[in-house]
């Protein structure tokens, strides 16, 4: 549900720019330059600012600054640096919320620094969020090096309109990623700020779910806006699989299952299990069944829970797909398939949302 634009206005100065690029910064020296220059070639004609934090750099990434300060203002881009030099970087939330805090614009633009936008990018998100005010605005991307993350940069791109918001609950994250989102500050402000809690934490999915608690849409550009650059020394890294899953499981107790009276978990294997063994009590004994394709699971009828503190433990029956009543909770890793799961799936005419959720 869109939340009135009257509840969210922001109280504050007029702004000094229409748009303000968000940019986080440690350590950026090797991708620096190329980021930087993609800002200078931007090609919208309304008023932008690039708002730096350098979260406790120790290479030169801020004499690259202080060098493309001179080239960005002499071309109408104002500049604002803020940034500290304490021993240990504050992390990514920190930095981000610094780096809005002391910008002016009436939209926000988010870069990383290991990034490069293409010379339309803040042009064309502009255009949609104007449509779209209460919207996280997102874009495709084109993945370096070329060959890494093919999965996940295929889903990125190729997720639909209405799939932007029924794939939310999946390991990939928030549906239109980070580095690509743009907003309105008066939305910004409505939602945030983003979790400071630093390295390991999740910022970007924190806010994401917040955003979509508080009646938030999602919409997506369908070119590619941005080069996504996959390194090892890319702060994602720091976050661990473990608390991405239970900050998943908790949303998705949070935002579905209080609907649902009852649901199959469709895979009878070790994601399914995991899933099944990480919810709560009382969403676990909504649980009516697994279901599979393996012969081999099937027939052993059941999947008893050995660890449940519940006497007699739960025995949960697993069946054949067809044998199982919607909806559906899905543990099964789309497209790795060869297409067969899909076609299963399909062959059910299912709606997406409703009848069953990917939790791949």
């Amino acid at each position: 549900m869109a939340v009135p634009r009257e509840r969210f206005r922001a109280a504050s100065s007029p702004p000094r720019a229409l748009v303000s690029i968000i940019l986080p910064v440690h350590n950026a020296e090797p991708w620096l330059d190329e980021c930087l220059k993609s800002v200078l070639q931007q090609d919208f004609e309304g008023s932008m600012e690039l708002s730096v934090f350098n979260d406790a750099s120790k290479d030169k990434s801020m004499a690259i600054l202080e060098k493309w300060r001179v080239k960005l203002e002499s071309s109408g881009i104002l500049v604002v640096i803020g940034g500290h030099d304490s021993p240990y970087p504050r992390g990514v939330g920190y930095s981000k919320n610094q780096a809005i805090a002391q910008s002016s614009g009436t939209f926000l633009c988010f870069l990383d620094s290991d990034d490069m936008m293409m010379p339309q990018r803040v042009r064309l998100q502009h255009e949609a969020a104007l449509q779209h005010p209460t919207s996280i605005i997102g874009c495709q991307v084109r993945r370096d090096p070329p060959n890494s993350t093919e999965r996940y940069t295929r889903w990125v791109n190729q997720l639909s309109p209405h799939q932007l918001l029924t794939q939310v609950f999946t390991s990939h994250g928030p549906t239109v990623i980070m580095p690509t989102w743009f907003c309105s500050r008066a939305w910004f402000t409505h939602v945030g700020p983003f979790d400071e809690g630093g390295q390991g934490v999740p910022e970007d999915l924190l806010f994401f779910y917040q955003h979509l608690r508080k009646g938030g849409g999602v919409q997506r550009v369908d070119q590619s806006l941005l080069l996504y650059r996959y390194h090892p020394l890319a702060a994602t890294h720091s976050v661990l699989e473990a608390t991405i899953w239970s900050h998943r499981v908790s949303f998705l107790e949070e935002r579905v299952l209080p609907g649902w009276a009852a649901f199959t978990i469709w895979n009878a294997g070790k994601q399914g299990r995991r899933l099944y063994r990480s919810l709560s009590a009382g969403a676990r004994r909504k649980v009516a069944a697994f279901c599979d394709v393996d012969k081999n699971k099937i027939n052993k009828g059941f999947y008893c829970y050995e660890d449940a503190q519940e006497r007699p433990k739960p025995h949960v029956p697993i069946l054949h797909f067809r044998a199982a009543q919607p909806p559906f909770i899905i543990c099964v890793k789309l497209d790795l398939t060869g297409g067969a799961f899909e076609e299963n799936l399909g062959s059910l005419q299912l709606q997406e949302g409703q009848d069953f959720l990917h939790f791949s």
